[in-house]
This record gives C-alpha cells, structure tokens and sequence, in this order.
C-alpha cells in the first residue's frame, strides 16, 4: 500500500481522509475520531465562501475547533471568482492546514446556487476559481469531484487535467456519477483512470465501510489514499482499524464499547456547542450510528422524537440496556 501523502509540506499519514459531510464532520465528531485514531486528515462540513468572511469562530457552530484537531482541511462551496479571496483570507486567519474546493455535492440547493456538482458543466468558471484560489495561498489546495453526469472519459480526463494545471494539489475522487444515488456501487476502476491521467495525489472516496472495502478500492484503483464519508459516523473507529489493518500502522481498535462511544460524543458535543446547537447534532449522528444494530431503527427513531438532549440521552440508554449485553451505561 502507499505511504503518507506529502503535499507543501502537509503529511497525511495515514492517507485516511475524513469527507466533508453537511451536519456531520464538526468538532464533536472529529474529535471522537481523534480519540479512537488512525486519521489522516480531518475536515470541517463545506463552508460557504459567501458568508464565511462575516462568520464568528466563537459563535459559527461550523467553525468550532479546538486544539486538537490537526491537520483540519476546510472546505468551501464557491461559484463566483469574488468570493475567493475573502473567503481564503478568512482560513488563514482560522489557521487552515488545507483548502478542499467543492466541486462535486450532488444536493439539489447547492446545485441550483451554481456550485458543488453544477460546476464540472462549467469548466472555464472552474479553471478561474482554481487559479483565483492557487493565487491566494500557499496552502495545499485540493478539490473534491464526482465522475460527471455521464460516463464521458474525454471530458473526465480533460476536467482532472486542468485542476492538476492550474495548481490543485490532490484530487478526491468520488467514484459515482452525479445523479446516481448512495446504493448505486462506486465505480472504483474510474477513480484509477483520473489517477493515471495526472500526476499529483488521487483519493477514493464512495463505497468505503470496511477493512474488505477499502482493499477493494485500493486493488481496483490504485489510489493514493480512502476518504471515509457516512462510514465515519456509523464507524468512528473504522479509520484506527483501516489505519492497523491497511497501512499497517497504530495497535488497532482493540475492544469496543459502542454505547460508550456513543455516550462520549454527547459529552463532546455539550463540550463543543451552545445548549441550541446540541440536539440537531446528535440526530444526525444517531441516524447513522443506529445502524451498527438489528434494531437501530429504535434508537434512531427514539433519538429523534425527543425533546431535549437529556431525554434523548435517557432513550438511548434504555436502548443500550436492551441491546448490548454486558454493559455499564454508568
């Protein structure tokens, strides 16, 4: 397997990169896979370059961080050259480790705002954004993508080759077309085209939950490194073992305590947000989570009806204690 990805003098090593995730990849859950290991690089939810530049650190819940969260790569949604400098100018003074262009969200409202995915039909306002960006900083530039809205290896190819000219530095590929949805199998083999049409780093990302997974991507496209989207929430610890079990490096996951870890992000959520602020996130995290049970539709559903954060709490234990066997919820 391939070593720790260097880019201007950034390592990732391991090459396991956290996706950006609307609702999800905030400071809570990012230090939950801190505790557990075997990240690479971390990132925040996609930040809009539009109002970034008037957002409080203090008080933005998506720019919340805390020390320990290095390297963090900040991503931003951008569809007018304008907005770039502003917005970049902004990262540095947040003390941005990267930068992650958002050229491939498939969601519908970031589609009709001319950015995410809508982008890629517009290759020349891409290749302005990119330079406009390359011009700002010095800082490892990269770019997320889909494969397209159809399989089109010309324009695929030409697409990944003017991101790598005008100075992107990693590509995160992520291997389905625009409008193909999560149960849609990742075409892996493609994300190992765009890696031998260029000549800087190549990141699959789509399809990854599992050590069998991630061997899978790795033997089919030759990629530089995984980026770990929906897996990282139902799995926090899934980059500690991918990190062990792929990349030989770290003791591993060692036994787990799922409701433990559950329980440690409701703590690490009253740690990172206003009172407000909790609640909202610790449904979007329990929707996913809920998934390592039979019946976590219970949980999930439980979570979500609740009024507060300590009912929420209660029903989750209740649903622990019905669930797991052995365990001590104290």
């Amino acid at each position: 397997m391939s070593g720790p990805i260097r880019l201007r003098g950034l390592e990732i090593s391991p090459p396991l990169l956290l996706a950006p995730m609307a609702g999800l990849t905030h400071s809570a859950l990012r230090r939950l896979i801190l505790e557990l290991g075997g990240i690479g690089l971390l990132s925040t939810e996609m930040l809009s370059a539009k109002r970034l530049p008037m957002e409080n650190p203090q008080l933005s819940p998506y720019l919340v961080r805390s020390p320990q969260e290095t390297p963090l790569s900040y991503q931003l949604l951008v569809s007018r050259e304008e907005e770039v400098a502003p917005a970049i100018a902004k990262l540095h003074a947040l003390g941005a480790e990267a930068i992650d262009l958002n050229l491939g969200c498939p969601a519908p409202t970031v589609r009709r705002m001319g950015a995410g995915s809508r982008l890629m039909d517009e290759p020349a306002l891409v290749r302005a954004l990119v330079a406009a960006a390359r011009k700002e900083t010095d800082l490892p530039l990269t770019a997320k993508i889909r494969l397209g809205e159809t399989l089109d290896e010309e324009r695929l190819q030409d697409f990944c080759r003017m991101l790598e000219g005008e100075g992107i530095d990693l590509l995160n590929v992520h291997a389905r077309l625009r409008g193909e949805p999560f149960v849609r199998k990742p075409r892996w083999p493609w994300v190992g085209k765009v890696k031998g049409w260029v000549n800087i780093a190549v990141v699959a990302n789509g399809g990854i939950f599992s050590v069998a997974d991630a061997k899978n991507c790795l033997a089919q496209s030759g990629a530089d490194g995984l980026m770990i989207g929906r897996a990282a929430a139902i799995h926090p610890w899934l980059f500690a073992e991918l990190a062990h079990e792929v990349y030989g490096l770290g003791p591993g996951i060692g036994e787990l305590n799922k409701p433990a870890l559950y329980l440690r992000f409701i703590e690490l959520l009253e740690e990172s947000f206003l009172p407000e602020r909790r609640l909202g996130r610790l449904k979007e995290f329990s929707h996913y989570f809920a998934k390592n049970y039979p019946f976590g539709h219970h949980l999930a559903s439980a979570v979500q009806s609740s009024d507060n954060l300590e009912e929420a709490k209660e029903r989750a234990c209740a649903f622990f204690a019905k669930n797991e066997a052995d365990v001590k919820l104290t």
